[in-house]
């Protein structure tokens, strides 16, 4: 789960955390409910995919660095601080608020203060 600050509401996350899980993200699908973590990545793409993607770069901390919207057949710049990056249907993250700054909680992420035991 995820949520910008322990009261919001939870968010259903799947986690991609292996190299294979990392390289198929999204790709195939015509959308996502909630959203994904890339965990450890600083940079995604577009290319191949079917929807236009709301993309959060995360530090070590858990904060977001960047929010950005990438429509599909997109290279995404890598974001070189970064250490996890969600992807979400665009305009997703508007509306829970995440935006630059922002503290990311994760239920039962392994590392940072962003394990949601606070």
């Amino acid at each position: 789960m995820v949520a910008t600050r322990p009261h919001d509401l939870p968010v259903p996350l799947e986690i991609a955390d292996s190299p294979r899980a990392r390289r198929r993200g999204l790709l195939g699908r015509t959308g996502v409910r909630g959203a994904l973590l890339l965990t450890p990545a600083h940079g995604v793409h577009t290319l191949g995919m079917r929807f236009a993607l709301d993309v959060a770069y995360l530090d070590r901390e858990w904060r977001v660095l960047s929010v950005r919207t990438m429509r599909p057949g997109r290279l995404g710049l890598p974001r070189w601080r970064a250490r996890h990056v969600i992807e979400a249907e665009a305009g997703a993250m508007a509306r829970w608020g995440v935006r630059r700054g922002a503290r990311i909680v994760v239920e039962g992420a392994a590392d940072g203060p962003g394990r949601g035991d606070e």
